[in-house]
């Protein structure tokens, strides 16, 4: 039995249900956690949308669900009655069981009466914490709702039959058994803590102490000997309304409430219904029966994937020991090429060795010997020998001619290992799957005529081979990082075409692609290279912009309806290159300061670009200009705009700066450095000004000129 002790536990306490009552959604609570969750609904409710919560109606006429947010969707543990505008949002608790529930609106007035005889506020609505179902209580309140008998003695059962020891509840460290209950006070006590807290004297002294397994049990006893109707307190239930599906009594069926329903004997349907719940006991006592029966099953799965696990590895690691074990022994056989060829090459230098300081010491002896015999002062002993020993001068000189003094053998060793195809495979090295029912698709080709990039985005297609006939899943395209780097995925998915955007500008990538399904993966197609646009093509991004801005001319030009500065932002960003755009100034009243730049993409748009470190712009007026960022200003510079004027604004992400010109002369200093991440072009202007955007231009001259000196 105590594998259903959850079914007899309130949801809101956690505890065993105490006077439980049934809500219309067939669902329990105790009366007190009922009282607790209620919450009161607005005056102004209409009164015909108040239904009495025992009135029997079959649909329950609940409150329009698609109206409340009783709980947080995301999970954080706050929730918001949302059923009514004037409610206020009511952080949730959960309760012991984990369901989430609603503390009181308000605590509930002071009253010496019974949970179920103590008036409830008026218009107040009770939530289901199970089903989330909710609907209005009516003059009844609580007492509308029939009282759950049967689960209380269900409860009592259970509690008999675990009637084991129960601890007191008022014993400080470990608690003892208790020796009594008192049915007033509901607390258990063992016999120090009854005479310290419960003397059997003064108020104290009427009531009534019962034996621990009695104390729970005995107070329910008499409330549940009769059941009586919810309406008429006074009378018995006798019959049972089929339409309405719950029990009436006499009383009922005079004041003609259910005149045009169904109505037998309550004997003759209790007799039904337990039939219908044997029955349909019986078909889920089946299923328990085939759960039991899998779970053995599952069990035994694992067990035997445990096994084959181990058998598994094993062969895995004699598999590789054994390609280990090659290794190694090609290793020994190489090392054995490279120390002959160490022998060979260290015989050759030191035969040279031997031979260059024979003829060495040959040389330096003819040498000296030929010394000494200039110092001879007799001519004629002189010319006798001087012939022959000037012949063998020249005769030894000539020995180390041309290539007598060269190393016969390199330091090198003329041997080299090619290991990148075996590392390959090692890399490949992987399961193959035995009982694969298909063969791998055919590897895609790139339909090179459709094809294309446009500014900084790429535009890929491809298709299976004709004769394919394989089908294919799906497939997996891949790029480089414009730099020649690793490849990684950017599309996965089944379509055969795919548009990949935010690329760097003036750089070339390199894409494939390759086909897979339930079998594995083919081989990649050809690698197609693409280049992105030197220059940039945009418009101003309506979709990112203020309210306030107004635009024309397909978004190239934009002023504003307010008075306030607000920011627009161009549609592409830029995160590598040089880049040069310009705005030409169509409008220009009352000499306003509108501001020019880049700025991130959360940058505040209700306020002068550069206000926040968002943005990094020049804001100018007729006369002089200064640098923002991060409400900074700096660099303030003489020379100012007017109607016609031009604004040039250069991003070199190469070399991290920001630079702007006024009518082809540049603005001051370099305005920004160190620049890193991706900028949008920006504007900030108000309804006194009115800009248009010219893009695709190339760095000027003068600029490049510049940065190729540097």
């Amino acid at each position: 039995m105590e594998e259903m002790e959850e079914e007899l536990k309130c949801p809101v306490c956690g505890s065993f249900y105490r006077e439980p009552i049934i809500l219309p959604c067939s669902h329990n609570l105790c009366q007190a956690c009922a009282r607790n969750i209620l919450v009161q609904t607005p005056e102004s409710e209409p009164p015909q949308s108040r239904r009495a919560s025992g009135s029997g109606v079959s649909d329950y006429d609940y409150l329009d669900l698609d109206k409340m947010s009783l709980y947080s969707e995301a999970d954080s543990g706050y929730g918001s009655y949302g059923g009514f505008a004037s409610a206020p949002t009511t952080p949730c608790q959960k309760s012991p069981n984990g369901v989430r529930v609603f503390p009181p609106a308000m605590p509930p007035p002071p009253t010496h009466l019974s949970p179920a005889l103590a008036p409830v506020p008026r218009n107040s609505c009770i939530t289901c914490p199970q089903c989330h179902r909710s609907l209005i209580l009516d003059d009844r309140g609580l007492r509308g709702f029939p009282k759950n008998r049967v689960l209380e003695g269900v409860i009592d059962r259970y509690q008999q039959s675990k009637a084991a020891a129960l601890k007191c509840q008022l014993c400080e460290k470990a608690p003892k058994e208790a020796t009594v209950m008192c049915e007033q006070c509901d607390v258990f006590y063992c016999d120090p803590c009854r005479l310290r807290c419960h003397p059997p004297r003064g108020p104290l002294a009427k009531h009534r102490l019962v034996p621990p397994a009695q104390g729970r049990v005995s107070r329910r006893l008499s409330p549940r000997k009769v059941s009586t109707c919810t309406d008429h307190e006074l009378e018995n239930h006798s019959m049972y309304c089929v339409q309405c599906k719950m029990p009436v009594c006499y009383q009922c069926l005079e004041e003609g409430k259910h005149s045009s329903h169904e109505v037998k004997a309550l004997g003759a349907m209790w007799k039904l219904h337990k039939s219908q719940l044997s029955q349909a006991l019986n078909g889920l006592s089946d299923r328990a029966k085939e759960a039991k029966e899998f779970l053995v099953q599952l069990r035994n799965m694992v067990q035997q994937i445990q096994e084959n696990s181990v058998e598994f590895e094993a062969c895995l690691v004699a598999q590789c020991d054994a390609l280990i074990d090659a290794l190694n022994r090609r290793k020994a056989q190489l090392l054995a090429r490279v120390n002959k060829e160490h022998e060979h090459k260290l015989k050759v230098v030191r035969d040279q060795i031997s031979h260059c300081t024979v003829k060495l010491r040959q040389t330096t002896g003819l040498m000296e010997y030929c010394l000494e015999v200039i110092k001879e002062n007799d001519p004629s002993g002189f010319l006798q020998i001087s012939d022959a020993l000037i012949r063998r001068v020249h005769l030894t000189e000539d020995q180390w001619g041309k290539g007598t003094l060269t190393p016969r053998m390199t330091t090198d060793f003329d041997l080299s290992l090619d290991n990148s195809p075996l590392l390959q495979s090692i890399h490949q090295l992987d399961f193959v799957q035995v009982k694969a029912s298909s063969p791998v698709p055919a590897t895609p080709i790139l339909q090179l005529e459709e094809c294309c990039t446009h500014n900084n985005s790429a535009t890929l297609s491809w298709k299976q081979p004709p004769l394919s006939t394989v089908p294919a899943e799906g497939y997996i395209l891949e790029l480089d990082d414009g730099s020649g780097g690793q490849f990684r995925e950017v599309y996965v998915g089944k379509e055969t075409m795919c548009t990949v955007d935010g690329l760097h500008f003036n750089s070339t990538y390199n894409a494939r692609v390759k086909a897979f399904n339930k079998t594995g993966v083919s081989l990649y197609s050809k690698t197609l290279v693409l280049q992105t646009s030197e220059v940039a093509w945009f418009a101003f991004d309506p979709g990112s912009a203020h309210s306030d801005i107004i635009f024309s001319n397909d978004n190239l030009t934009v002023t504003c309806s307010s008075y306030d500065d607000r920011v627009v932002l161009g549609k592409t960003g830029f995160s590598k290159g040089v880049h040069y755009w310009e705005l030409t100034i169509d409008r220009y009243d009352n000499h306003p300061d509108p501001a020019f730049g880049v700025a991130r993409m959360d940058v505040m748009k209700d306020v002068m670009l550069g206000k926040d470190d968002k943005a990094w712009a020049m804001y100018v007026d007729n006369n002089r200009s200064w640098f923002m960022h991060n409400n900074s200003h700096t660099n303030r510079t003489e020379g100012g705009i007017t109607k016609g004027a031009t604004i040039g604004v250069l991003l070199d992400l190469n070399r991290k700066t920001l630079t702007f010109f006024i009518n082809d002369e540049q603005q001051g200093p370099i305005a920004f450095e160190n620049l890193e991440g991706l900028f949008f072009p920006a504007v900030s202007l108000n309804r006194n000004v009115q800009v248009t955007l010219h893009t695709g231009l190339p760095v000027p001259d003068f600029y490049s000129s510049r940065a190729s000196i540097a």
